[in-house]
């Protein structure tokens, strides 16, 4: 049994760091994408916004796998 835990802990300790990757990942996609907005690369932008909104959908998931293993 605990090495059940152990690995539960494991397992929440590398999801939780993943998400705070990916906060910072969207942090500077947002950045990017504002910026080539400003610079009139509506294109590039849209892109760059597609993946924010991945990147959101992505850590969702990984809150519910990490919620997973707390029950």
């Amino acid at each position: 049994m605990k090495n059940n835990d152990d690995k539960r802990e494991q397992g929440i300790a590398e999801i939780s760091s993943a998400g705070f990757q990916i906060d910072d990942l969207i942090s500077r996609i947002v950045t990017v994408a504002k910026d080539m907005e400003a610079s009139g690369f509506e294109s590039c932008a849209h892109e760059l916004f597609e993946v924010e909104r991945s990147l959101i959908s992505a850590n969702r998931r990984l809150r519910r796998a990490a919620a997973d293993l707390r029950e």
